[in-house]
């Protein structure tokens, strides 16, 4: 079917709040706001919540499931908890590994 591959997710985070916007084929679908120590669920998004912009410091990058955002999630969380986190933005394509 291949229509998986045409979702994305774009991801801010500004202290305690993280906030998502799902897209499918560069068109907006909705966007979500959790706090950092959630996760993020399909329920969560909304169609007339409008994200931040890209040029916002607080954007992260790019990610390519709802299961790579959340993994992203997870991996800033244990490294803050580590000690080991270096910088809130990095390039996308390391984002979700």
């Amino acid at each position: 079917m291949g229509g998986a591959s045409r979702v994305s997710f774009s991801l801010w985070i500004a202290g305690d709040v993280a906030v998502a916007q799902g897209m499918y084929e560069s068109r907006p679908m909705g966007t979500a706001v959790i706090s950092v120590t959630d996760l993020f669920k399909r329920r969560d998004f909304r169609p007339m919540r409008r994200a931040p912009s890209v040029f916002d410091a607080s954007y992260i990058g790019l990610c390519a499931s709802l299961g790579d955002l959340n993994a992203t999630l997870r991996r800033r969380r244990l490294a803050l908890v580590q000690g080991s986190a270096t910088s809130t933005r990095r390039p996308f394509s390391r984002i979700c590994e």
